[in-house]
């Protein structure tokens, strides 16, 4: 089977890379190779270097503007500041009517429940 024989290739290439890196020069048997073969005996299987690949890379391009679209001109630091504020100003009154919200259905929810308690008529006793 021809995906064995480059399994078995790619893991003795690992191996050897491997070896290389760290610095060991340990046996490394060639996987599905019977014991009394040559690869076998001599223990050590030699890798085949890989080819450098050198690929050009563009820089990014900045994506197209549609027509007619204009950007906004430059801020200066006050007007900032005060847009920032204005936006936080915006969102704690947001805040503070969804937390009122909130409360409101809470005791609304309360009111029918205490309600509905109070109407329930009693509950039979249990039969033994």
């Amino acid at each position: 089977m021809k995906w064995i024989r480059e399994r078995d290739a790619l893991i003795a290439e690992t191996m050897a890379f491997v070896q290389s890196v760290t610095g060991k020069k340990d046996e490394v048997r060639r996987p599905g190779a019977p014991s009394d073969s040559p690869a076998a005996s001599v223990g050590i299987v030699a890798a085949t270097p890989l080819e450098t690949v050198e690929v050009e890379i563009a820089p990014p391009q900045p994506p197209p503007q549609p027509q007619g679209v204009q950007l906004a001109p430059a801020r200066a630091n006050g007007d900032f500041r005060s847009e920032m504020q204005t936006r936080i100003a915006n969102f704690r009154k947001h805040q503070e009517r969804f937390k009122r919200e909130r409360e409101e259905y809470c005791t609304a929810t309360l009111t029918k429940l205490r309600a509905a308690i109070g109407s329930a008529s009693p509950r039979p006793p249990a039969e033994n």
